[in-house]
């Protein structure tokens, strides 16, 4: 194995070790091993969910967002964003969602693979997984704001409803409807990912330093 792909891999936990010993290097394959089992779980649950409340509807309309595709009262709700002249939820995000399911397996495996890596470089193969709620929460806000301040001029309410932004979390209110946005399951498991990826590096890091200083 040449010196450049041993720096890329890292040192190996040593052999003989005391139980006691031998924890502190598992501990962060175990806490990086969940992170990657919880980020996969995400795709199955909801990321994001809007309740619409108007009179007319006592118990609200609804939506939840997953990361390949929305559930709920689409249909009533895209009749009355018609009026107003926005466009359909369905048009938004349409190529995320045809790839989402894939980009987040390929997270899982670089989570995993950074189980293996003790050097600095599992960081950057954790960094997407890092990234990913952000990265979502970031693109909802993209095509709300999108869909919110591009209305359509031609649509029978136009004149009444002025282009807004839709909260991405917490209330808003769009004529006489409120609007709620609330973090849903997911989104809240794909954060606690995070946090035990952050955990397993720096562990990883406190395990595997002290060998590479020594130069083992």
């Amino acid at each position: 194995m040449s010196n450049q792909i041993e720096k890329i891999i890292g040192p190996r936990a040593p052999r003989g070790l005391e139980d006691h010993e031998r924890r502190q290097f598992h501990l962060p394959n175990i806490l990086l091993g969940i992170a990657a089992i919880l980020l996969l779980a995400s795709m199955f649950f909801p990321y994001w969910k809007m309740t619409l409340k108007a009179p007319q509807y006592p118990g609200g309309l609804s939506i939840e967002v997953y990361v390949n595709r929305m559930t709920g009262d689409v249909r009533e709700i895209d009749g009355l964003n018609h009026y107003i002249g926005m466009r359909p939820l369905g048009e938004a995000a349409e190529l995320e969602r045809a790839v989402s399911l894939v980009a987040v397996a390929i997270l899982v495996l670089l989570v995993l693979a950074a189980i293996f890596i003790h050097s600095p470089w599992a960081l950057l193969l954790a960094v997407p997984a890092i990234l990913w709620p952000f990265i979502f929460i970031g693109d909802m806000y993209y095509w709300m704001r999108h869909f919110g301040l591009n209305l359509d001029p031609t649509a029978p309410l136009s004149s009444s409803i002025k282009p807004f932004v839709p909260p991405i979390l917490g209330s808003g209110m769009v004529g006489q409807f409120e609007t709620v946005a609330t973090f849903q399951i997911g989104l809240w498991m794909a954060f606690l990912a995070v946090a035990l990826i952050l955990a397993g590096l720096f562990y990883q890091r406190r395990a595997y330093k002290p060998l590479v200083e020594s130069g083992q």
